[in-house]
């Protein structure tokens, strides 16, 4: 008979040999969440840390000069207009 891949389609299919040995991979330790909680382990302290970090620099660290001695109006950080 000639070679019909309708044939083998439509033949049943043998269960997987190594599904039992492979189910480890998705269960457990080894989920799909599970993988993704440690691929970015202290991103969640990084991220409060730095949100802290801004924080502390709006209220403790504002410019009290208001641009003063750099500011790109005088010319000064630019370079532009000065001899």
């Amino acid at each position: 008979p000639p070679f019909d891949p309708q044939i083998l389609l439509k033949k049943p299919t043998r269960p997987d040999p190594w599904a039992r040995a492979e189910t480890w991979r998705y269960t457990g330790p080894f989920t799909r969440w599970n993988r993704f909680k440690g691929a970015f382990p202290g991103l969640g302290i990084a991220t409060v840390a730095f949100a802290a970090y801004c924080a502390y620099e709006a209220v403790f660290l504002k410019d009290e000069h208001n641009g003063g001695h750099h500011s790109v109006a005088e010319g000064g950080a630019s370079g532009v207009g000065t001899t």
